[in-house]
């Protein structure tokens, strides 16, 4: 590999840990690349792209307040050139499947060498689609299984469900999402008609078995 593949590319980063944030930002200037700025949270990253407008936005899934794919939406639909590498710690597939849907560039598991990660920046900055090899064969044969009753759900009722099933109230999830909470109780209505589900506890469940949340 060059050693210095990211050479001349301008980069944002956002997860809520700051030791993820430092590491992937030594590696990554390691390797070539100017980390413009630092995210935390959704809204974070919003702002700092706009106002850096980086090559790419190497984003985590899970963050506090809106969280990746909320974030990836809101962003996207603002920049609609934005190119996102999406990164996660779960094994679900409705995750990788929805970021890419939803405008992710690419995606890539936090398991992945060090290496891959470099090599997955590198392609999503170029605009070209990245997927995690691991996660590649699963993701495409997840597109034809049904067994999944989580990927009944749309993207919206899906960012919705994930912050319920975490102990979130319908409060706290208008609030994060700037919704009113009589849209947050339609989609929890709808939500449990669709997974069958009657509480609160079926449906942290339901998003342990999907592998949503870890227990």
């Amino acid at each position: 590999m060059n050693p210095q593949p990211l050479t001349g590319l301008r980069l944002v980063i956002a997860d809520d840990h700051a030791v993820v944030r430092m590491g992937f930002r030594l590696l990554l200037e390691g390797a070539g690349a100017t980390v413009l700025a630092e995210a935390e949270s959704g809204e974070q990253a919003i702002a700092l792209f706009a106002e850096h407008r980086p090559d790419a936005l190497v984003m985590d899934v899970s963050m506090p307040g809106q969280g990746g794919l909320a974030t990836l939406e809101r962003l996207t639909a603002h920049h609609r050139g934005a190119r996102v590498l999406m990164l996660s710690a779960h094994d679900d597939m409705q995750i990788p499947a929805r970021a890419l849907k939803g405008g992710a560039t690419g995606y890539l598991c936090k398991r992945a060498r060090p290496d891959e990660l470099v090599r997955a920046v590198g392609c999503v900055a170029r605009g070209e689609r990245y997927i995690d090899p691991e996660l590649a064969p699963r993701l495409a044969l997840a597109q034809f299984s049904d067994s999944d009753p989580v990927a009944q759900l749309s993207d919206k009722e899906f960012t919705v469900f994930k912050q319920l099933a975490l102990g979130r109230s319908v409060a706290e999830v208008a609030d994060t999402h700037h919704l009113a909470p009589s849209t947050v109780g339609t989609h929890l209505y709808r939500i449990k008609q669709k997974l069958n589900a009657s509480n609160a506890a079926e449906l942290a469940l339901i998003a342990v078995r999907s592998g949503l949340i870890e227990v």
